[in-house]
């Protein structure tokens, strides 16, 4: 049988649970097991429950991560601009070698095809990796009619489905025959 807590015991897991100190350092510090610290904590009234610090540490992580996802795929974006305006931009192509191990070098108005295809899979690689981090957010209005288009098309269903066939361009509404009159 382990030792019997102590008042003393009892008073610095209080101490220290004030203090914010976890159960396990609680543990170290008393030199006790964390069990008789979980115990003394419980017959105290007190808990180690961070459920909530967690659960805000866990949402302030991920808005962080947000933000930094947001900002690379703000940066690929700008590779693949670059890349783009590059394809069409007078372009330096140069030579070493040779047994005189020469240099040479030239001015070309634009890339060669080969560099422009480079530079076009650069580009897309760049977009669909900033695509990937950073979809594209739908239009809530565009949403919003697709649902009631939706829901159009439904109603003209069940019509159908209840009636034979579509309504016919002839049929008034009662009220706007009544209207008429």
């Amino acid at each position: 049988m382990g030792r019997p807590i102590t008042d003393t015991d009892r008073r610095a897991v209080r101490r220290h649970h004030a203090a914010g100190m976890s159960r396990n350092d609680i543990a170290r510090k008393i030199k006790r097991s964390p069990s008789t610290v979980s115990k003394i904590a419980a017959d105290a009234g007190l808990t180690f429950d961070r459920a909530a610090e967690v659960a805000t540490a866990t949402a302030v992580r991920k808005a962080d991560l947000d933000s930094r996802r947001t900002e690379l795929a703000a940066t690929l974006h700008d590779v693949a601009e670059r890349e783009i305006g590059r394809m069409t931009q007078p372009q330096l192509y140069f030579e070493w070698g040779g047994s005189m191990h020469s240099y040479a070098e030239r001015m070309q108005p634009e890339p060669t095809p080969a560099d422009r295809r480079t530079m076009m899979a650069t580009a897309g690689a760049a977009l669909d990796r900033s695509l990937k981090l950073a979809p594209p957010k739908t239009d809530p209005g565009e949403q919003g009619r697709s649902v009631i288009g939706d829901l159009m098309a439904g109603l003209a269903r069940d019509y159908a489905t209840r009636h034979g066939g579509p309504p016919s361009e002839a049929e008034e509404e009662p009220e706007a025959a009544a209207d008429g009159q």
